[in-house]
């Protein structure tokens, strides 16, 4: 082949080779697409970016992603092993919150993904800290820093001792975006084992009656009450919405025996339980 011909393709053959990696590091970036930056945790070696869909922590359920990029190469770590502990500083003690391990996100290289269930919030935000501990190649790493956490407009989560004697946090997760249908209603439930200990509660059983105060306290038809679903740790069942607007979603929380642990039936007389949570759409 002549000498004319063998350049043009050498070159041809660089402009694809540096295409494909430009879009290659194009596609590690885009892992976090549609998703926004709530803040960075930095040391000297790294830096952890935290990501969700508002930008924001409320109280509440708060699905969490989190990137780890190196401060030297700004290359994004591929391989490390998560765990994090939240904590709000109160006058007189401290303690923890409900909170998942940290996983790979599926079919993503860089992202690793997790919850925080925040079940207080101080006025102006401030009281709350996240520690995140982590392992590359053997290597143990830290970096933690004090966060902000507003109240959510409506109650998504409530913190009651049991006629048990045990404290529980209950917290919505789903609906996200409620609709004028049946929509599918996931919450989670957990014991406070210890200030720092919040695990998941299994095989209870939560009735619901969704109600409108605002519409003379009506209610709506084929709600089905929330059963444990083991496979993630949660308690699903049907919410009816009938009209937009403000509901009260009231709730009976029983144990495994059938026992009536908190809340109450909603009678003429009795028109919101003592147990419920909230949604405004």
């Amino acid at each position: 082949m002549k000498l004319k011909y063998i350049i043009p393709i050498l070159f041809i053959s660089l402009f694809t080779l540096s295409c494909s990696t430009n879009d290659d590091s194009d596609e590690v970036l885009n892992e976090v697409e549609g998703l926004k930056k709530i803040q960075d945790l930095t040391n000297a070696t790294h830096t952890l970016e935290l990501f969700n869909a508002t930008g924001n922590f409320k109280t509440g359920y708060n699905s969490i992603s989190i990137r780890i990029k190196d401060n030297t190469t700004n290359d994004f770590v591929e391989n490390a092993s998560l765990s994090w502990m939240p904590m709000m500083k109160m006058a007189t003690m401290d303690h923890s919150c409900p909170k998942s391990e940290i996983s790979k996100a599926v079919g993503k290289a860089t992202v690793y993904d997790g919850f925080i269930i925040y079940q207080m919030a101080n006025l102006d935000g401030s009281g709350w800290s996240l520690k995140i501990d982590y392992s590359i190649n053997g290597v143990a790493y830290s970096a933690s820093s004090d966060i902000v956490v507003t109240q959510n407009n409506n109650q998504n989560v409530t913190s009651f001792m049991g006629d048990d004697g045990t404290k529980y946090v209950l917290a919505l997760i789903e609906p996200k975006t409620p609709k004028i249908a049946v929509n599918k209603m996931k919450v989670g439930l957990f014991k406070m084992q210890t200030m720092m200990s919040f695990p998941s509660v299994p095989d209870y059983k939560i009735t619901l009656d969704p109600r409108m105060p605002g519409m003379g306290n009506h209610s709506s038809p084929n709600n089905k009450d929330l059963t444990y679903n083991a496979a993630d740790k949660t308690y699903n069942g049907d919410l009816s919405l009938t009209m937009s607007g403000y509901w009260v979603l009231n709730l009976k929380l029983l144990n495994s025996a059938g026992d009536i642990l908190k809340g109450e039936a909603i009678t003429e007389d009795h028109t919101k339980s003592s147990l419920y949570l909230e949604l405004d759409f």
